[in-house]
């Protein structure tokens, strides 16, 4: 049968031929992005510049505060795991310049009882309650935990110095508070923003889903966000183990208030399903100093915020299409681009969710045309076309890119977590690109909606396990 002067392998060779170009065109830039920033980092590591600093951990948990520090952690629903979190860093950090602000909603008692209960009458927790019904965004609660503490410094007449972020699930390093406070204050620079890493515990039972989200940080964190600092380009946070200057807040606070006076003001953009990121940014446009701090104690653990990330398929798409949704299509409409060409480089970076799921999704249909042929020609149809030069040329540089690539997974892996997660690292590779495909596509109509009217909302994932419940991590 002849449709259009092919027959219908002729036609699927043609499709897969198109697919392949187009595939490996951009898997090709893709290399070569990576290439840049493997060679950057490189560099930095031989010039010492990249050098990981070390700690003597007791001295940094039992370091006098510079200032009173406000902690702020937003919750919705999170009663399984807000009492670990809570009574873990009560216990790891025992400066008395510590206040634990904690936000819950008046809809989700569940949650409040569990703060109060984990937190066992110590006088340096404070449960703001949110007047809203839950979930608004994750924002609204901080703005809300912003204005209790304002309320406070009104009250007491102190103001506080430091106001650090942390998720509902998060086990805090016994070291980081001291480590941070020590960077704001001024001996390591005086930052008005520092981000530490964070490391993804594995999980037995979740292999392949939770534990690809190991990787993908063993690698940012240590190269990927490592080179940003060291480029000066605008860092983003991660909304966890993250420092901010009460000053440079408040200062956000004010434009805030000045640009959408109806709105109340607030230094976290209500608008943005990934606030953190966009406040890292907008630091750096003010002309703040960000700061990417990696440190190991003498016990050679890294100075990390330590979290149970989703064990589940569904959870982890919906996790990734929130983070495609602010950082890619959010991020283009509420901070645009960049006239510096470093800066510009990592907001395509940033922004390339979208166009990744895309090609991935093309590359992986070429993989079953690929297939359908190569059993066509060994039932004796024959194979249509044979490639040319030029798709020989993407074929071989797409290899070589898999191959380096599954090298750097696992040798930043293995660094990090072991040998054995480091051989895991590679075949997780495929989990990671299917998440990243169907969250683009849920990302995608997620952004329509909104340019339609659609306000949006705390699609928060839902937590289960923590770190200080496996007894994982420093010990205090």
């Amino acid at each position: 049968m002849v449709i259009g002067g092919f027959t219908p392998l002729e036609w699927l060779a043609l499709v897969e031929r198109e697919l392949l170009l187009f595939a490996g065109s951009f898997f090709l830039l893709g290399a070569l992005d990576e290439l840049a920033v493997d060679l950057v980092w490189i560099w930095l590591k031989l010039t010492g510049r990249a050098r990981t600093g070390r700690i003597d951990r007791a001295a940094e948990r039992h370091r006098p505060l510079a200032g009173a520090v406000a902690v702020l952690i937003p919750t919705w629903r999170e009663a399984e795991v807000i009492g670990a979190t809570v009574a873990h860093a009560l216990e790891a950090w025992p400066q008395a310049g510590l206040r634990l602000y904690v936000g819950c909603y008046r809809n989700d008692p569940g949650t409040a009882e569990a703060v109060l209960h984990a937190a066992r009458g110590d006088p340096r927790l404070r449960l703001v309650v949110h007047g809203n019904l839950g979930p608004t965004t994750k924002a609204d609660c901080l703005n809300r935990l912003y204005r209790a503490l304002e309320e406070d410094e009104r009250r007491t007449g102190r103001n506080f110095r430091m106001v650090v972020l942390h998720d509902a699930e998060d086990m805090v390093d016994p070291a980081a508070l001291g480590v941070l406070d020590r960077a704001i204050a001024g001996d390591e620079g005086g930052a008005d923003f520092v981000q530490l890493p964070v490391r993804p515990e594995p999980q037995p039972e979740s292999r392949w889903v939770a534990g690809h989200y190991c990787e993908e940080f063993a690698e940012a964190h240590a190269k990927a966000l490592v080179v940003r600092d060291a480029l000066g380009a605008g860092l983003p946070a991660a909304g966890v183990g993250c420092a901010f200057s009460r000053a440079m807040l408040d200062r956000l606070d004010r434009l805030a208030r000045g640009a959408q006076p109806a709105k109340g003001g607030g230094p976290f953009s209500v608008e943005s399903l990934t606030e953190d990121y966009e406040l890292g940014l907008r630091i750096t446009a003010l002309g703040g100093r960000s700061r990417f701090l990696r440190l190991r104690g003498e016990d050679g653990e890294l100075v990390a915020t330590r979290a149970c990330f989703p064990p589940g398929l569904g959870p982890a798409v919906r996790q990734k299409t929130r983070w495609i949704h602010g950082i890619a299509f959010q991020g283009w409409d509420r901070l645009g681009w960049s006239a510096r060409p470093v800066e510009l480089w990592m907001r395509l970076r940033d922004r390339r969710g979208p166009l990744s799921a895309i090609v991935l999704a093309a590359a992986y249909l070429m993989l079953v045309f690929g297939a359908v042929l190569a059993i066509a020609g060994y039932l004796g149809f024959g194979r249509p076309w044979k490639p040319d030069p030029l798709v020989g040329l993407l074929i071989g540089a797409g290899a070589a890119s898999l191959v380096l690539r599954a090298g750097a997974r696992f040798g930043f892996t293995a660094h990090e977590y072991g040998l054995a997660e480091g051989l895991w690292a590679m075949p997780r590779i495929v989990v990671a690109n299917v998440i990243a495909i169907m969250a683009g596509r849920r990302a995608l109509f997620a952004y329509l909606a909104t340019l339609g009217g659609k306000l949006p909302r705390w699609d928060k994932t839902d937590h289960a396990a923590h770190p200080a419940l496996m007894r994982v991590g420093p010990s205090s």
